[in-house]
């Protein structure tokens, strides 16, 4: 049996293992392969548009905009990000509430979706202008229901 660490907490802790972090945005996002960078940076701004509020890393590999609290079925609550991305090796992985506006995602170009996530490839892939106005919808959307 290993030794635990000092101070650590107990394996049934019911913290999320995604909380929001200080670690700079620009530094991560630097990370991202060259021909990725720029989508990467724009899948940010518009982020940061749809929601008014700057960009936050959320664990080591997720870049998120502005709160809302999940609330889960035993009742406990943990703060989440409204919008969020990470740029995975094979598609940008975006965390949005896509399912209550479907007519909105059929809109945005190639994409897969995967549970509550968005994959896609490339800017290339989508129309950008219907990519904001989802991110845009699903923040108020995410926003109006937390209240």
């Amino acid at each position: 049996m290993a030794a635990k660490k000092p101070g650590a907490k107990p394996s049934s802790s019911k913290e999320p293992k995604t909380q929001l972090s200080s670690a700079s945005v620009p530094a991560f996002l630097a990370k991202a392969a060259a021909d990725r960078l720029a989508d990467a940076k724009a899948i940010v701004a518009m982020m940061e548009k749809a929601t008014g509020k700057r960009a936050a890393m959320w664990g080591d590999a997720i870049v998120g905009c502005d709160t809302y609290a999940v609330k889960y079925a035993d009742g406990r609550e943990s703060p989440w990000p409204l919008v969020a991305m990470s740029p995975r090796k094979g598609a940008f992985v975006l965390y949005i509430g896509w399912r209550k506006h479907a007519d909105l995602l059929k809109k945005i170009g190639k994409h897969k979706t995967s549970g509550g996530c968005i994959h896609i490839k490339s800017l290339a892939d989508v129309d950008p202008a219907a990519l904001q106005t989802l991110f845009t919808a699903a923040a108020k959307s995410r926003k109006a229901a937390a209240r």
